[in-house]
């Protein structure tokens, strides 16, 4: 009952989804309202209807343009009521259409010479965002190795910061990271030179904790963090990190969080299960990089931990093109440069960068603007291993659903629509649960005992619990991601008994040891003396016969017998040997049972 209620509440979404789809799809603005005559209809006709329209609603219909008489296209000023009203009229026998007349906007595209190399920028839908806000009046703590005020930061404007390693008012850099990522953040933009930035008219606050080596102590961040929060910043970006766990680092960012702050980190570039710290923190943002295809960077930390995914880029050998490109220093001349990085340290300014357009858009608390970044990003679908956390980040995304305030139920299915979740076929298909095949192992699990209803005790719990372990087990827990939660104790309960040989790799593949008559006939052997688990493994040799036979039919993917028809074989025969072996072990007991 429990599943079928899962069911009923998917269906119910879908059909909320349905009824207001066409409300939610509609969401420009306009001015005026077009008419467009046909052109079959008399001009002396057309101009009684517009006197008649003119003397009704008090206004004047117009022509659009001297080119527009023969097109019969007539424009009138009104708003949503006018337009309702002319659309139930008669006049809606007359015309072609009867629409708003939208208002279209150029989308902004900065000047700077070498934007045409940020593909980052526009696999974020920053133009789109930028038509909006560019973070005006926010300013972002860049917790780094420093930042130095190079020829294409010259515009940007600056507040007051700190080295933490020589203990001075000028953080300037002597490494080239933080200038980097600083630029990343707020380059000057639209410059004629250069290159661009995410949130280019938000504030930069530098804080120096990393020397020119590129090292720094927890308790020199931990200051900053404070500074940051003390001295009104309002996003902290750290692209740093390691291993070991700060208690006076976390009550650094616990203070931070408390005044209001955002704070984001990068995950690391050990390509490891799991982020490092400070990314790991709780009231963190844990950002892994992207190449430019999309996928994960190869070097990029995963698993717990993971909020968001960001471009981090990924260069191969001397070809940059593949890089983040910004305008930094020189390490060993101090001399500004144009660079291309790679590494979740230049994937988590982006997203410190679009926290600042949001927070520009009126959104103030740190854990709605974070809510925002998550709810907007562009889901990936087939995640196992939490590579992307929420989502590839989307600036355009959440600038528009930062401006429409307060995150409502009705924007929670516009993003679940708009991402394929509220589509059948993406749960069919293999979405975050592939659902049909899940609930179809369910029911023929059911359907299996029913063969045997003679000698099973249908409804009893142990027999109901195998089944359900066989067949699919608790598989909605496949797609919970918790903070600093190590991830694998929800996959291995989202896992059937053939799902377990490969639940700790994330993988969809069965592994042949698993998924076969091995473990049923153990348990059977085990427990066929015991009066109630003895039911229980009989349950589950069912259900794994059900969830072998469904996914011969559907989608047979074995370790090393690959996707063909030996792996739909291999599965089919075994699931037939589930079941006869199920009926071996049951047959004879009757009502004893």
């Amino acid at each position: 009952m429990r599943r079928l209620g899962l069911v009923g509440l998917f269906l119910a979404g879908l059909m909320l989804a349905i009824a207001s789809f066409k409300g939610l799809a509609a969401n420009g603005t306009y001015e005026s309202i077009v008419l467009d005559f046909r052109e079959d209809i008399p001009a002396v006709q057309i101009q009684q209807q517009l006197d008649a329209i003119a003397q009704q609603y008090q206004v004047k219909p117009r022509l659009n343009s001297e080119f527009s008489e023969g097109d019969h296209l007539y424009i009138v000023e009104g708003n949503s009521r006018l337009l309702q009203a002319l659309q139930k009229s008669k006049l809606a026998k007359s015309t072609e259409a009867i629409e708003p007349n939208y208002i279209y906007r150029a989308f902004f595209t900065p000047d700077d010479p070498e934007y045409s190399k940020q593909w980052n920028l526009r696999s974020i839908n920053a133009e789109a965002a930028w038509d909006e806000t560019k973070g005006s009046g926010v300013t972002v703590a860049v917790i780094d190795t420093g930042v130095s005020r190079v020829p294409d930061l010259k515009d940007t404007q600056f507040v007051e910061g700190y080295d933490f390693v020589s203990d001075r008012s000028d953080a300037s850099d002597d490494n080239g990271h933080g200038t980097h990522v600083a630029g990343t953040i707020a380059q000057s933009t639209n410059n004629g030179y250069g290159v661009a930035g995410v949130a280019y008219e938000a504030n930069l606050m530098p804080l120096k904790v990393l020397s020119a080596a590129g090292g720094g102590t927890v308790a020199d961040i931990a200051e900053a963090i404070k500074f940051a929060a003390d001295h009104d910043a309002d996003v902290i970006n750290m692209s740093l990190g390691g291993g070991g766990e700060s208690e006076v680092m976390q009550e650094a960012i616990a203070y931070a969080h408390d005044k209001g702050v955002v704070i984001i980190a990068a995950a690391g570039n050990a390509n490891q299960n799991s982020a490092s710290y400070p990314a790991r923190y709780p009231h963190v943002i844990g950002v892994s990089a992207l190449g430019p295809t999309g996928e994960k960077a190869i070097y990029s930390n995963y698993g717990a931990g993971v909020d968001i995914a960001a471009p981090g880029g990924q260069t191969q050998g001397e070809d940059s093109t593949g890089g983040i490109l910004q305008n930094t220093i020189d390490a060993e001349t101090g001399e500004p440069i144009f660079a291309a990085f790679q590494g979740t340290s230049m994937a988590a300014p982006h997203v410190a960068g679009v926290a600042a357009l949001i927070k520009a858009s009126g959104v103030q608390e740190p854990d709605a603007i974070r809510n925002v970044l998550l709810e907007s990003a562009r889901a990936v679908t087939d995640d196992g291993l939490n590579y992307y956390g929420a989502g590839h980040l989307d600036a355009a995304n959440a600038v528009k659903l930062a401006m429409r305030g307060q995150i409502t139920f009705r924007d929670f299915f516009r993003w679940l629509r708009d991402n394929g979740y509220l589509n059948p076929r993406f749960w069919i298909d293999g979405g975050a649960v592939a659902l049909l095949p899940k609930v179809a192992m369910v029911l023929g699990s059911y359907l299996l005992a029913w063969f045997l209803r003679n000698y099973l005790p249908f409804w009893s719990w142990p027999l109901t619990s195998g089944l359900v372990a066989g067949s699919a087990g608790l598989f909605v827990f496949r797609g919970f991601y918790i903070l600093d939660l190590p991830q694998w104790p929800f996959r291995v309960m989202g896992s059937s008994i053939p799902e377990l040989g490969t639940a700790l790799q994330g993988t969809n593949a069965l592994n042949p040891i698993f998924a076969s008559v091995l473990i049923p006939f153990l348990l059977l052997a085990l427990f066929l003396g015991h009066a109630e688990w003895k039911w229980f493994a009989v349950g589950t040799t069912l259900g794994v016969a059900s969830c072998l036979a469904i996914s011969a039919f559907m989608s047979p993917h074995l370790l090393w017998l690959g996707t063909g028809a030996i792996a739909q074989a291999y599965l089919a025969v075994n699931a037939l040997l589930c079941f006869g072996l199920a009926y071996l072990v049951t047959r004879g007991e009757g009502e004893a049972a």
